[in-house]
């Protein structure tokens, strides 16, 4: 029997079942019992609900005809003008079944191209007796201003710890998992509220029985605080051989990336009881080797170059 997938499995059918958005989910219901809506542009973070919030609406709206009156496209794969004008326009020429109006969701459409916008505002002008447009993305910003005037914006707020949380708790009861509390910590930790991220993790802990926070930090290959702490604290006490130990014990020995273990400063820099101006300093360091890493600069002599600025600046 073929293994599904949990973020299908367990993705909200009903509008009520999405996981916090109580701004958006309150505004799509109201519509729902008008039976109608009008276009609509979701934008928030990856993974905190904006894609389920348009099945759902799409299942209360228009019952067993939603998978006829619905298409879901991704721009990111398909960003281009011919996208707009064959499958989308393609799909907007059909007659509604059961409805006066059909829906297109349009997903990561910050990803389509500025000419490509401008055909799908003509295509949302033209068929907007029968076709209703919702468009997500993370940045709306990245959205030519005659398409949102077009759209009722929605923001989709990044998901708390408790949400995280008792959403992950509710997957684990019912797959039978036993995860610890400082797991459901690490869980949020590293999806960053990213329900889909988060689901995505506790699948690929699934065979483990019990999980702890250990677990989660190896599935995802992300740098431990333990251990990007111990790196610092040598660092910043004059210690260079001993930082430079682990972090060739974090990229070499534990595979992870120079981008992994920037970011895991990152994080752990703002946890430092040390002076604001300090912690500018090493934010202002810290970028300065990205960048380089981002360049394609030589990883190890990078870090290490950083290790040593961080040391200086400490004094």
């Amino acid at each position: 029997m073929t293994m599904k997938v949990w973020t299908e499995k367990y993705r909200p059918e009903k509008l009520d079942d999405i996981v916090n958005q109580k701004h958006v989910v309150e505004r799509l219901k109201a519509w729902v019992k008008e039976g109608s809506v009008p276009n609509m542009l979701f934008a928030g973070p990856a993974g905190v609900g904006k894609t389920t919030a348009a099945l759902c609406l799409a299942r209360e709206l228009f019952g067993d005809n939603w998978r006829e009156n619905f298409q879901e496209t991704n721009a990111s794969d398909q960003r281009g003008i011919d996208v707009v004008r064959g499958r989308i326009k393609n799909f907007a020429m059909v007659k509604p079944i059961g409805s006066d109006f059909k829906i297109i969701f349009l997903d990561e459409s910050d990803s389509l191209t500025p000419e490509a916008q401008q055909a799908l505002r003509r295509t949302m002008e033209k068929f907007s007796d029968v076709c209703r447009f919702i468009l997500s993305c993370n940045y709306s910003s990245r959205i030519i201003e005659p398409i949102q005037s077009r759209c009722s914006v929605f923001r989709f707020g990044r998901l708390s710890k408790s949400d995280v949380t008792k959403y992950a708790s509710k997957i684990a009861a019912e797959e039978k998992l036993s995860v610890t509390a400082d797991a459901y910590d690490t869980l949020y930790e590293v999806s960053e509220g990213d329900l889909r991220k988060a689901t995505n993790i506790l699948q690929a802990c699934s065979g483990l029985g019990k999980i702890e926070s250990d677990d989660i930090y190896n599935i995802v290959s992300q740098v431990k605080p333990d251990d990007v702490g111990e790196m610092m604290k040598q660092a910043l006490s004059g210690n260079f051989h001993e930082a430079r130990k682990k972090l060739y014990d974090l990229i070499i020995t534990k595979a992870l990336s120079g981008e992994d273990v920037i970011r895991a400063i990152h994080t752990y820099i703002f946890k430092m009881d040390i002076d604001d101006r300090k912690k500018l300093r090493f934010v202002e360091i810290l970028g300065e080797y990205e960048f380089r890493l981002n360049q394609g600069a030589t990883p190890e002599i990078q870090l290490e170059a950083m290790l040593a600025q961080f040391m200086n600046a400490s004094q």
